[in-house]
Formats: structure tokens, C-alpha cells, sequence
């Protein structure tokens, strides 16, 4: 689903991924790091990406 939000999007563009569950916090990262992305942080179950 992040990959496909962050698809045709411009750097520097921010996206709000929210997730319960709780592998998101390791997974969302790890994502970011993958492709070259930012990942600016979590507050509750909101994780916060930058292209």
C-alpha cells in the first residue's frame, strides 16, 4: 500500500501511513531504507514517510 502511494509522487513529498499493527514500526523503516526514503517518525499508530 506505502508503495503504491509513494508511486509518481515528488521528492520530498511526506505520506501519513496509518497502521495497528504492530510490525509496522520495524516494517515501514526498513521500507525506507530499501528504497531511499525518509523515515521521519512514529507518534501512536501514525508513521510518517518522506519521498
Amino acid at each position: 500500500m506505502l508503495a503504491k502511494a509513494a508511486a509518481g509522487q515528488e521528492p520530498g513529498t511526506e505520506i501519513a501511513v496509518l497502521a495497528d499493527d504492530p510490525a509496522a514500526a520495524a516494517d515501514i523503516p526498513a521500507w525506507c531504507r530499501m528504497k531511499g526514503h525518509t523515515f521521519v517518525s512514529t507518534e501512536g499508530d501514525r508513521h510518517t514517510v518522506r519521498l
